[in-house]
């Protein structure tokens, strides 16, 4: 009897201690910048030198002539060499510019196409399916049509960043408002939240964590389209971007350059990745308790 009654003392002990645990603020331990920083780009630069060495290994099996596939000591004195002359720091440049304005156009438009679909279901079974397929079309599709309508000018580049883009990012903010939980939106209509109040306090704070997802592959489809319209759409009067670059490589048949090229082109979209999205996406998930080392001291 004794046992048993202590057994339901420390039961009751036991359960006491784990409601006040409940109680006790939860504090969530901020790790130095420089040390998210290394967590992030360690992985990224192994990774990278497992593809160096495996390349290095194909090159000298000789699994392709050396005109069609460099070393990577010949495409590191390549890029060196455009580092040098300037080449890549202005091309670099000119495409981060294009890619920055054509993605923040691509953010207000898609945010509002989105927002226009979130509150009307009418809208959204009428376009959704619309949205859905341009999403679905590639980029370079629409090279031909922009420079009818625009020649080879940078309007026709940012027209086909805003077709490749906006998709995507509309499609972001719909499965965002759709992983609302009701509760959310029930405790939003209580309080009278009705129209844009609606949507600026409710939908789209809430909608917040899962639009991150929608924001990075629209930049991802915004970046892609800009290489594929300044691949096609060459001229002087432009400037020379990452795209023209690669296209001076393949005309010239230097194979080292279009390597190097193709290598800024996929260091820039990482760079970007690690550099804004990352950092974003972390702060608004640890705002909300969705990551993080978590104490209770």
């Amino acid at each position: 009897m004794a046992t048993e009654t202590s057994l339901k003392e420390s039961r009751a002990g036991d359960l006491a201690a784990g409601l006040d645990a409940l109680e006790s603020p939860v504090i969530v331990e901020q790790r130095p910048w420089w040390r998210d920083a290394w967590h992030s780009v360690w992985p990224v630069l192994a990774a990278l030198a497992a593809i160096v060495a495996v390349w290095q290994i194909a090159y000298v099996l000789e699994l392709k002539p050396s005109y069609a596939l460099p070393s990577p000591a010949d495409t590191w004195s390549a890029f060196v060499s455009s580092v040098s002359d300037g080449t890549a720091g202005r091309a670099v440049s000119l495409s981060l510019q294009r890619a920055a304005v054509g993605f923040s156009m691509s953010v207000v438009l898609g945010v509002a196409i989105g927002i226009a679909l979130a509150a009307s279901s009418l809208l959204r079974r009428a376009f959704g399916p619309i949205i859905t397929g341009l999403q679905t079309l590639p980029s370079v599709a629409w090279v031909p049509a922009a420079i009818i309508w625009f020649q080879l000018t940078n309007q026709a580049i940012y027209a086909v960043i805003l077709l490749g883009a906006v998709p995507s990012i509309v499609n972001g903010l719909l499965a965002g408002t759709d992983q609302i939980p009701p509760l959310y939106l029930r405790v939003g209509q209580v309080l009278g939240a009705r129209g844009w109040t609606r949507i600026r306090y409710v939908l789209l704070p809430a909608a917040l964590p899962g639009f991150l997802g929608g924001l990075k592959q629209g930049w991802a489809f915004a970046w892609r389209s800009l290489m594929a319209a300044e691949l096609i759409t060459y001229s002087a009067k432009l400037g020379i971007g990452l795209g023209q670059v690669l296209d001076i490589g393949r005309e010239t048949s230097d194979m080292p350059l279009v390597v190097a090229a193709i290598s800024l082109i996929f260091l820039v979209g990482i760079a970007v990745e690690l550099l804004v999205f990352a950092p974003i996406e972390r702060h608004v998930l640890r705002a909300r308790g969705l990551t993080g080392r978590v104490s209770t001291s």
